[in-house]
C-alpha cells in the first residue's frame, strides 16, 4: 500500500530538514598574535600612549581579520592579552581599560562611539567587524566604578576585569565575558562576584565563551557545554605550554573531543615564555592547528566546521570511561613500580621493559591498563605507564585522575615525567584505559615534534583509547586526562 500524500510530504520535509542540519557548516578563523608589548612600568602611562600601543596591535589584528574575511570566515577569535600584553600592576593597566556595557544595550560602537564615554578600542573592533562582515572576538579590559556601599569595592573605587568581547557582522556588541578563574599572576584584575555563563546565538549555531585558565574548572567551562548546550566554544588564551599534558594544542584538542564541541583557541605567541599553540578543533579531532617555537611570527588559521556538531554523523558517541578498566582482570603485577614528578604531581610509574604486553599501574582509586606492541624496542628510549589520582595544588587547586603512556627524557628513570618533545619509537598498537571516577576525561595522543594525531586514534564506548594506524608515528605521550570536578 502506498503512503498517503500528507504522510509522504511530512516524511520528505523531515528528511530535508535533517539533511539541512547535517550539512550546516561555517568557516572559523583564529589568529595567533605575536603581541607588541609596552615597556614594563609600575607607573601609569598617559591614555594617549596606551592607545598608541593598542593601535599597533590592532593594526596587526585588523590585517588578520581582513584576510580571514577574504577567505570566507564567518568568525575570528584573537588571543587573550592580544591588544595590550601583560606584566602590569593594578595601577599601570588602568589607562588601557574601557567601560564595556552589558550587550543588552544594543550598541554598535562603530556608528555611535561616544554613547558610553570614550571607547576607542571598542569602536575600532566594532568597525573591523562591520567593515568585514565578520564576527570578531577580542580580549580587552573592563573598568567599573564602585563605592563604599559595596563591601567588595576595592580601595581605589573601581573593579577591573579581564574581559572578552564579541562584535557581530554589523559591529554590534553581542557578548561580554569577565574571566572568572584568574591565573596567579593576574594581580591587575578583580575576580567577578559570580561566574558568568555567556552565550549568544548565530545563524550557524549557539556559541559560548571563556578565557584561558577557565578551561580547567567546572564554572564556566563545563556549565556552558553541559547545561547551556553550546555548539562552539570561543577561547582567547595566553597559554604557556607545559609538557607532557598541558601543551596547548594537545589539551585543547582533547577538551573538544571530551566535551563533544567545536573549540576555537587563539593563543598569544612568545617563544621566550613558551607561548604558542592555536587551533580549530572539532569533537572528532583537529581541523587545523599550529605549534611554532622556532619563529616569532603570527599565524592565521582557517577551517570549516559543522555548525551543530552533536547532530553530525562524525560526532563521537557517549563514552563510559571506566567500563572496560573496571571489568578487566588486573594485568601482570608490577614488582618494579617507582614514583616520579610531572608538573609538581607525584605519579606512580611502571616501565615498559618488553617490546609488547599488558601492564597495570595503580594509585589510590585509579588503575591504568595498557596493552601495547612496539614496532621495535629501542635501547636508547624508555617508556613508562603512569597513574596520578589526587589534588593538584600549584597554580590552582583541581582534582585530577590521569593515565598516561609517556617517553622519558633519557634512559635514566629519574627523568620520567620531565618535558620531552622528540621521540623515535613507533607502536604497532596501543590500548589505554583507566578506572576513572569521573566522566570528564580528555584523550590525548602527542607525536614527536609536538604533533597531534587527528584520525589516527579513537576512543571506544567502553573507555579504551586505541591506535588506528600501523605503525604509529613516533610517540611522545598517550594520555587520558581526567578532571574530577566534584572532588575539588
Amino acid at each position: 500500500m502506498l503512503p498517503s500524500q500528507p504522510l509522504l510530504l511530512t516524511g520528505v520535509l523531515a528528511l530535508v530538514v535533517l539533511q539541512a542540519l547535517a550539512s550546516d557548516t561555517f568557516i572559523a578563523a583564529v589568529y595567533e598574535h605575536a603581541v607588541i608589548l609596552p615597556e614594563p612600568t609600575e607607573e601609569p602611562v598617559s591614555p594617549n600612549d596606551a592607545l598608541a600601543l593598542m593601535n599597533k596591535n590592532m593594526d596587526v589584528l585588523e590585517g588578520a581579520i581582513k584576510e580571514a574575511a577574504q577567505q570566507g570566515a564567518h568568525i575570528i577569535v584573537t588571543p587573550e592579552d592580544g591588544i595590550y600584553g601583560w606584566q602590569f600592576t593594578r595601577e599601570s593597566i588602568y589607562p588601557y581599560l574601557e567601560d564595556i556595557p552589558d550587550p543588552e544595550v544594543n550598541w554598535i560602537p562603530c556608528t555611535d562611539p561616544s554613547r558610553f564615554g570614550p571607547a576607542p578600542v571598542q569602536e575600532r573592533l566594532s568597525c573591523m567587524a562591520r567593515n568585514n562582515s565578520i564576527y570578531v572576538v577580542a580580549n580587552i579590559g573592563d573598568k567599573k566604578l564602585c563605592n563604599s556601599s559595596d563591601p567588595g569595592c576595592p580601595s581605589d573605587g573601581r573593579y577591573q576585569y579581564n574581559t572578552d568581547v564579541v562584535f557581530d557582522p554589523e559591529g554590534k556588541l553581542v557578548a561580554r565575558y569577565h574571566k572568572y578563574n584568574l591565573f596567579m599572576v593576574e594581580v591587575q584584575f578583580n575576580y567577578p562576584k559570580e561566574p558568568e555563563a555567556v552565550t549568544f546565538e548565530t545563524p550557524f549555531g549557539k556559541f559560548g565563551i571563556f578565557t584561558c585558565f577557565d578551561i580547567l574548572f567546572y564554572e564556566p567551562a563545563v556549565v556552558l557545554v553541559s547545561k547551556m548546550q553550546v555548539d562552539t566554544v570561543l577561547f582567547p588564551t595566553a597559554w604557556m605550554n607545559v609538557l607532557p599534558f598541558l601543551t596547548a594544542v594537545e589539551f585543547h584538542s582533547a577538551w573538544a573531543m571530551g566535551m563533544h564541541v567545536n573549540f576555537l583557541a587563539a593563543n598569544t605567541h612568545r617563544t621566550s615564555l613558551a607561548m604558542t599553540g592555536s587551533g580549530i578543533y572539532a569533537p572528532d579531532g583537529a581541523r587545523t592547528y599550529s605549534y611554532n617555537m622556532k619563529t616569532e611570527d603570527g599565524r592565521l588559521l582557517v577551517a570549516e566546521l559543522d555548525a551543530h556538531p552533536r547532530l553530525s554523523p562524525a560526532s563521537p558517541s557517549a563514552v563510559n570511561w571506566s567500563s572496560y578498566a573496571l571489568n578487566v582482570e588486573r594485568f601482570s603485577p608490577n614488582d618494579h613500580d617507582f614514583t616520579g614528578i610531572i608538573f609538581h604531581d607525584q605519579f606512580t610509574f611502571t616501565e615498559l621493559t618488553k617490546p609488547g604486553g599488558n601492564l597495570t599501574v595503580c594509585q589510590k582509586d585509579l588503575c591504568c591498563h595498557l596493552s601495547y606492541k612496539m614496532a621495535r624496542k629501542r635501547d636508547d628510549e624508555v617508556y613508562v605507564l603512569g597513574a596520578f589520582d589526587g589534588l593538584h595544588v600549584v597554580e590552582g587547586q583541581y582534582y585530577l585522575q590521569i593515565c598516561t603512556l609517556l617517553k622519558c627524557k633519557s634512559t635514566d628513570r629519574d627523568t620520567c615525567g620531565q618535558p620531552v618533545e622528540m621521540a623515535q619509537t613507533e607502536f604497532e598498537m596501543f590500548s589505554l584505559s583507566g578506572t576513572f571516577g569521573t566522566n570528564y576525561v580528555f584523550p590525548e595522543v602527542l607525536y614527536s615534534g609536538v604533533q597531534l594525531a587527528p584520525g589516527e586514534f579513537e576512543v571506544l564506548n567502553d573507555g579504551r583509547l586505541i591506535s588506528k594506524t600501523k605503525p604509529t608515528k613516533p610517540v611522545v605521550t598517550v594520555t587520558l586526562f581526567g578532571r574530577w570536578y566534584e572532588k575539588d
